[in-house]
């Protein structure tokens, strides 16, 4: 069976980035996920000596079960095959609800924010993909629609390299989430072909919010209509290809970082 065939659950974690992604998340209270159970492939004992302390020494600092198990077990649970012979399972997390309030407390100075969103992403891998990007360039924070890849958790940390798991993340309709940024003094940038300007000459300066679309949908109308700017990427060659949506967010979220020097987010 292809790993994008098997069922894809929310709360299993593999491989000990996602695992430190999940485990880093709950200490800095980003998350409220708590971990249940770690399983260790017992073959791994010598060569992953170091991770399987660091492991039991979490288990009694966030109270999980570490299970030491069969090789055999570890694969019959797993979706992919990087995994390196490490599972995590844990509960649930909750994402906020986005509200003029709830950024207020959490980014007293909306003015030096950069927040985004990204919706019609068509799988978790890409959906990922795009994650990284937006977290390696400094999101505040993301902004997601209810329909979106996080009930594939885990898929979505691994393709992401646990940057789904750090990143702060509120959930809202799109337009909701415009409206809101709107209020707060933060301008609304999606990306799109019809009525744009390139990305290149566009104002990307903070306070931002940035909106990309996937490839084959691309932004709601809604949102599209509340824009301050919609911007393009230009393509060295003519071609009807269009850029895939993690790639576009790449390109996008670090024209983001050029235009704002010196305001890298710790």
């Amino acid at each position: 069976m292809r790993e994008q065939d098997k069922q894809q659950p929310e709360n299993l974690f593999e491989g000990m980035t996602s695992i430190r992604a999940v485990i880093k998340s709950i200490e800095d209270g980003s998350s409220d996920r708590r971990i249940t159970r770690i399983l260790f492939d017992e073959s791994k004992r010598r060569s992953r000596s170091g991770e399987l302390s660091y492991l039991k020494a979490m288990s009694y600092k966030l109270g999980y079960e570490l299970a030491v198990v069969s090789g055999d077990e570890i694969a019959s649970l797993a979706i992919g095959t990087t995994h390196g012979g490490i599972l995590c399972e844990t509960t649930p997390r909750s994402y906020p609800r986005l509200s003029e309030a709830a950024i207020s407390e959490q980014f007293p100075d909306p003015a030096t924010q950069f927040f985004a969103m990204i919706e019609g992403i068509e799988d978790p891998y890409n959906f990922g993909y795009a994650i990284r990007s937006l977290y390696t360039a400094g999101i505040s924070a993301l902004i997601l629609d209810e329909r979106n890849w996080l009930s594939a958790a885990g898929v979505v940390c691994r393709a992401s390299a646990g940057a789904s798991e750090l990143c702060r993340i509120f959930i809202a309709d799109n337009i909701e989430a415009a409206d809101i940024m709107h209020k707060l003094g933060v301008k609304v940038v999606c990306c799109d072909i019809k009525n744009s300007v390139s990305i290149y000459t566009a104002d990307l300066t903070k306070p931002l919010f940035l909106a990309v679309g996937g490839e084959k949908r691309g932004l709601s109308r809604g949102l599209l209509d509340r824009a301050d700017a919609i911007v393009r990427i230009d393509y060295g060659r003519s071609c009807n290809t269009a850029l895939s949506a993690a790639s576009a967010t790449a390109v996008a979220a670090f024209e983001v970082v050029r235009q704002n020097p010196g305001q890298k987010v710790e």
